[in-house]
């Protein structure tokens, strides 16, 4: 069973390619449960996410191509939603009748830390203050009980930068709020696009996660056509050798699991 659940599309501003040829890449590599996650509607970084106004619409074009092609792929709708401590999330995405829901963070009071355009401000900061106020949100995320994956785990380390503390402490509250909301833990092929040049999460965080008996779903995160699937192979391998071999799926916010 092949998954890929965290997928954007045109609506979010900053992709390329129509939903009709994600779908087809899909069922030529064989993905099983494909899940479009566009970035959800917020009154924040308006210029990278969909607008509210085009909510039904894209929730109409999904369903619309789940229908359409429910012989040859399982077509999931989701939303990865910002958590922000100081900004509110939109109740109607949080209320959306949707598969799933993703929950991330890419601001630390407002700085879009995996904006290249932002990359300077790193110099300013303390590495291990920076990983511990991400993590902390991580957890505050997990802790609203809110969403069912959680996006990238650990996309602060984008640009390479690393803590001298070790990232298992740093992180070990924050995977403890994941475990007890009975979130599942993504791993995000989008790092091997990205100057650190390895999924997300870490292989010693994805230990953790299993240690902790949290479960994997796995996601291309893509953007463009060619990504999709991209180092689906990479992630499989490494999800075995840590011990997996069971992701999850979600159909209306009620995870499944599938051996892959």
């Amino acid at each position: 069973m092949r998954v890929d659940l965290h997928n954007h599309t045109t609506l979010c501003n900053h992709a390329n390619g129509t939903m009709r040829e994600y779908i087809l890449k899909a069922i030529d590599l064989g993905i099983d449960i494909y899940g479009f996650s566009e970035h959800a509607p917020m009154d924040f970084d308006e210029g990278y996410r969909l607008p509210l106004s085009q909510k039904a619409f894209y929730e109409n074009e999904v369903l619309t191509l789940k229908n359409e092609f429910k012989n040859e792929i399982d077509i999931v709708l989701g939303y990865e939603v910002d958590f922000m401590q100081h900004v509110p999330m939109k109740k109607e995405i949080l209320n959306a009748n949707v598969d799933y829901l993703i929950g991330s963070v890419h601001f630390l009071d407002g700085w879009g830390f995996d904006n290249p355009e932002f990359i300077g401000a790193y110099k300013d900061k303390d590495i291990d203050t920076i990983w511990q106020d991400y993590f902390d949100a991580i957890e505050a995320m997990a802790n609203s009980s809110l969403f069912d994956i959680v996006g990238h785990l650990d996309l602060i380390k984008v640009f390479k930068f690393l803590p001298k503390k070790d990232i298992r402490l740093i992180a070990k509250k924050a995977l403890l709020a994941i475990k007890k909301a009975n979130m599942c833990v993504e791993i995000n092929a989008a790092g091997f696009r990205k100057p650190i040049g390895e999924q997300y999460p870490s292989k010693e965080l994805l230990e953790c996660c299993f240690e902790s008996d949290i479960p994997i779903t796995f996601s291309s995160d893509a953007h463009e056509i060619a990504q999709i699937g991209f180092s689906y192979d990479k992630a499989i391998e490494l999800a075995k050798a840590v011990g997996y071999f069971k992701c999850a799926s979600y159909k209306n916010r009620e995870r499944v699991l599938h051996t892959f």
